[in-house]
């Protein structure tokens, strides 16, 4: 496969989820900042190959094997993040642009040492679920802290907001993966949220909320 056509099966994955649901081309044009005439060019490539269900003016959908791929795929790019992270000393806003160049490296062996080496972890440095090598993963019992009842203590687990961006401005207010937080006021107005983070309390606007997955403390 071309890195082309891997990036079209891993961005269907993400758009269609682990059920393999379908995708309209103008929303995978979309995601991958392209003509929708260039999505439906590719799509006859990736269903000639087996790797997608093309249904014209409808959508895509992975095949079995479409899925197997995508899920390959991410896996290296989440271990390689996580490698990146711990042995190498970069930030988690610095590793995602760098893994998208990674994760096309073809040598399943290399992928397997660095699964070994790092003691098989189970997610990114953002929160997101590492396939194992046969496909299979857990995802968190999660939600947004925009979502969250108030008064309920929370921990967070994950990032929607992978940009460099926001994982700065989460860096620069010290939010992070393991923090305890629990919404104490919603204003009505905004619905932006008063919440106490460890010890500390401030407010944050709902575009912020929004983009953190947290689950309720054990």
């Amino acid at each position: 496969m071309t890195r082309s056509e891997e990036n079209y099966i891993k961005t269907i994955f993400h758009l269609g989820g682990n059920n393999s649901e379908l995708v309209a081309t103008n929303s995978i044009a979309e995601q991958m900042k392209t003509k929708p005439s260039s999505v439906t060019d590719m799509a006859k490539k990736l269903a000639e190959k087996n790797l997608i269900n093309y249904v014209p003016y409808q959508g895509v959908s992975l095949t079995s094997f479409g899925k197997k791929t995508a899920l390959s795929i991410i896996r290296k790019h989440r271990l390689w993040e996580v490698f990146l992270v711990k042995k190498l000393d970069f930030s988690w806003d610095e590793v995602h642009e760098v893994a998208e160049q990674l994760e096309h490296i073809k040598s399943e062996k290399l992928i397997d040492k660095i699964d070994e080496l790092l003691e098989f972890p189970k997610y990114d440095p953002h929160g997101d679920p590492i396939p194992s090598k046969d496909g299979k993963f857990m995802e968190r019992d999660k939600q947004l802290l925009s979502e969250m009842p108030l008064n309920i203590k929370a921990v967070c687990v994950g990032v929607k907001d992978t940009s460099t961006t926001f994982l700065k401005f989460l860096d620069k207010n010290k939010i992070a993966l393991g923090n305890t937080m629990t919404v104490l006021e919603k204003e009505d107005f905004d619905d932006s949220l008063h919440i106490k983070m460890e010890e500390k309390e401030f407010h944050i606007s709902h575009q912020i909320a929004s983009n953190l997955y947290v689950k309720k403390h054990d």
